[in-house]
């Protein structure tokens, strides 16, 4: 499976797997958009990772730990 950045909620369940001990609320953008672009399974240009959609990954990962 290749993940997109438009791949928001499973971007968001890979990184709750892969990130355990991190609390989503208090990520910021710049760590954030890291942790997206090396996930194994990402493959999309990392220039189009903005802040909406890392709000979107944000807002999911949050609501999956819910």
């Amino acid at each position: 499976m290749s993940l997109k950045w438009v791949d928001v909620l499973d971007i968001a369940i890979e990184l709750s797997e892969q990130k355990p001990d991190v609390d989503p609320r208090y990520v910021n953008f710049v760590d954030l958009h890291r942790w997206v672009v090396e996930l194994p399974q990402f493959s999309d240009d990392p220039q189009r990772g903005g802040e909406k959609v890392l709000e979107a990954i944000q807002a999911a990962w949050i609501e999956e730990l819910d």
